[in-house]
């Protein structure tokens, strides 16, 4: 009975939220409607810059919490557990190129969003995700799998495979590259 009073809790909670991000977007739709350098500044944010997904989580839960705690709920196994193995490594323009087998099927290093998909110069056919951290990795030489734009990826799963036997990795945090070291 206790589980039920605290399911319920938490669903009116989560029900409020929603509202309220409902009625903020709103509000701000009816801004950008009226206001054209507003809506040139959100446009210029949002897709000629990187939108800041853990900034917005941040922002978010500082003001109105946590979304539904889904551990509260249900306790689910993790599904993936992959992690990246390679032959060889060598440093390669801002990041590393590794050596890898043919066709390899590349995990997720960290959770995060998908925020690019396209060719990079000197990278291939790249995904970017930026992590639940705030960094930014990049995969190139990778055929996409089932990954989509926006899409929430979990550490461990896979991402796609290699066009051949080359992967490149590259981490930034705020548009600056980090040392590849730290992070495989």
């Amino acid at each position: 009975m206790k589980e039920k009073l605290v399911l319920r809790k938490e669903i009116k909670n989560l029900l409020s939220k929603l509202l309220l991000s409902i009625i903020i977007f709103l509000i701000g739709m009816i801004l950008v409607k009226t206001n054209p350098k507003l809506k040139e500044n959100i446009k210029k944010t949002i897709y000629e810059d990187s939108l800041p997904f853990q900034k917005l989580k941040s922002t978010y839960e500082k003001y109105l919490g946590k979304v539904l705690s889904v551990e509260k709920i249900s306790k689910e196994k993790e599904v993936f557990n992959e992690t990246l193995s390679y032959n060889n490594l060598k440093k390669y323009k801002d990041g590393v190129k590794l050596n890898v087998s043919d066709n390899y099927m590349v995990p997720i290093i960290e959770s995060g969003v998908v925020v690019f998909i396209g060719e990079k110069e000197n990278y291939g056919n790249t995904i970017i995700i930026e992590q639940i951290d705030g960094i930014d990795t990049f995969y190139g030489n990778v055929k996409i799998n089932n990954i989509k734009l926006y899409d929430y990826v979990e550490k461990g799963e896979l991402l796609g495979e290699t066009k051949d036997n080359t992967l490149y990795l590259v981490f930034q945090k705020d548009g600056k590259s980090l040392n590849y070291k730290e992070y495989i």
